[in-house]
């Protein structure tokens, strides 16, 4: 299974769907977005293809967002929580929060997938791996990560104007 990984969009609608076609074609199966995405028409662009999302400290009308999200039938985590895709344990949130951060960790959690700095981040720590896909706003690259669970294979994927 693949999964595209999205974060930081904020309202940025155009890019964020530019970014989604560039993952599905590439064959992301699902997609994560790691929150601030600002505005419900950012929800809309990852419509038809099966989505979860979190919010991030500049999420603030989480009742909009919400609702765009049941519209589209995704998935919300609120400010993290936890699935499971191709057999693998999925820890999700912003990365705002270290008290969020510190309680996903402890679930020792085969992926922790965050955004927040609007860098790309790819470590592991123990059982843990830690991706950040990067930002689509407020970065010198706009990026989105892909990662093919079954092989346990990330790509960054780069978009242009």
């Amino acid at each position: 299974m693949r999964i595209g990984i999205l974060s930081d969009t904020h309202d940025q609608v155009a890019r964020t769907r530019r970014a989604v076609s560039i993952l599905t074609a590439a064959g992301a199966e699902a997609l994560i977005h790691c929150g601030d995405l600002t505005i419900p028409e950012v929800v809309d662009e990852l419509i038809g293809v099966p989505s979860t999302f979190v919010f991030g400290n500049c999420d603030y009308d989480q009742a909009d967002l919400r609702r765009a999200m049941k519209r589209i039938g995704a998935n919300c985590l609120g400010l993290g929580g936890l699935i499971t895709l191709g057999d693998h344990r999925i820890a999700v949130t912003h990365g705002h929060s270290d008290a969020e951060l510190r309680r996903l960790t402890d679930l020792e959690p085969d992926y922790l997938f965050s955004g927040h700095t609007h860098h790309r981040r790819d470590v592991r720590e123990g059982k843990t791996r830690f991706i950040n896909p990067g930002a689509l706003y407020r970065a010198s690259t706009w990026t989105v990560a892909l990662l093919d669970l079954a092989a346990d294979d990330l790509q960054t994927l780069t978009l242009t104007e």
